[in-house]
């Protein structure tokens, strides 16, 4: 197995910029892993594909503003840092540029366009560097970081968000995340609402998405890629409901690929089918033989080449099944990545 099996070409004019409305308009593959066929419906169709006694899992993870504009303290350059995750009160694990200014020891001075009062300035300092750019920050004042900050879009998405809601899902929640469950942007309350009358169980776990979403897998053989972990929390009531599902052979349906991490993890860290409840970090990296054994169906986005994300889903459908998806999609013009078209994999 090589990370290059998990590259192809797109043309740039297929990466989505804004994304559709209203939001279950989008266009959804339903790729069938029994037979091989592709269908091409549009996403308010997925209940089509549902019958009572389902479940359908959701991540409610919020995500989080958690990009923050500032300037050197000692009179330097303009700064960007993007919070990861939190480690502890007032410090967060985070990425910043440029990477020289931001050394250990460099103080930061927050900046906003859109709060100004007289209250004492935000600051933030770099206590400690790691690989891959990684800085621990620590902040004179967490709780104003969310005023300060704004929605972090992915690189690839060059125009504004007019309405920053529409990054994140109509059940976002618990704040935590620094990019947004892309496969549950398509659901509308009413959707939602449409789904639970026709007897489908809607759950849901949390998993905060962190800094595996911004890395593509650089390493010759993906297995040497460093996962990173996510914090993730699976309540009691859902472990339970899930353990019931499963016993009772209840089609699971994982909405997005985070879902489908803490599921599984949860899973292999559990007795047969008697999920306990979970609050810890997430560090399951599914590679193509990896053998599932709770998720049956699966709704998700197109994903970027090379991304631990498309690996999982490669890992669930199958390579021939998901490249012959992809070459589709991509003659088909189907719109790609965070605010692109959907796949359901039954």
């Amino acid at each position: 197995m090589k990370t290059s099996n998990f590259d192809y070409s797109l043309p740039p004019e297929l990466i989505a910029q804004t994304p559709v409305e209203p939001r279950d308009q989008s266009r959804l593959m339903v790729l069938d892993r029994g037979d091989g066929t592709i269908t091409h419906r549009r996403f308010f169709e997925l209940i089509d594909y549902l019958r009572d006694g389902d479940v359908l899992v959701f991540n409610d993870s919020r995500v989080i503003p958690a990009r923050l504009d500032g300037r050197k303290a000692d009179g330097g350059g303009r700064v960007e840092i993007l919070l990861l995750r939190r480690l502890e009160t007032n410090v967060w694990e985070a990425l910043g540029r440029p990477a020289r200014q931001l050394r250990a020891g460099a103080k930061v001075i927050l900046t906003s366009d859109s709060v100004e009062d007289n209250r004492p300035e935000v600051t933030g300092e770099v206590i400690q560097t790691g690989r891959g750019g990684l800085k621990t920050v620590r902040f004179s004042e967490e709780r104003r970081l969310a005023e300060l900050g704004q929605i972090p879009l992915p690189p690839y998405i060059h125009a504004p968000l007019t309405h920053p809601e529409r990054y994140q899902t109509v059940y976002a929640r618990v704040a935590g995340s620094v990019a947004a469950t892309t496969a549950g942007l398509h659901f509308t309350p009413e959707l939602i609402k449409r789904i639970a009358q026709k007897g489908v169980r809607c759950l849901f776990v949390t998993l905060h998405i962190g800094l595996d979403t911004f890395s593509p897998v650089r390493e010759d053989d993906p297995q040497e890629h460093p996962i990173h972990s996510e914090y993730g929390v699976m309540s009691p009531t859902t472990a339970d409901r899930l353990s019931q599902a499963k016993r009772e052979g209840r089609r699971i349906i994982c909405v997005g690929t985070t879902t489908v991490r803490i599921v599984e993890q949860v899973t292999r860290m559990s007795r047969p089918l008697q999920l306990q409840p979970f609050e810890d970090w997430v560090n399951l990296f599914i590679l193509p033989g990896y053998q599932f054994r709770l998720v049956d169906a699966l709704i998700t986005n197109f994903h970027l080449p090379r991304s631990t994300l498309l690996m999982l889903v490669t890992a669930f459908a199958g390579k021939e099944h998901i490249s012959q998806a992809y070459q589709e999609a991509i003659a088909s013009g189907y719109r790609f990545y965070s605010f692109g078209d959907a796949m359901l994999v039954l």
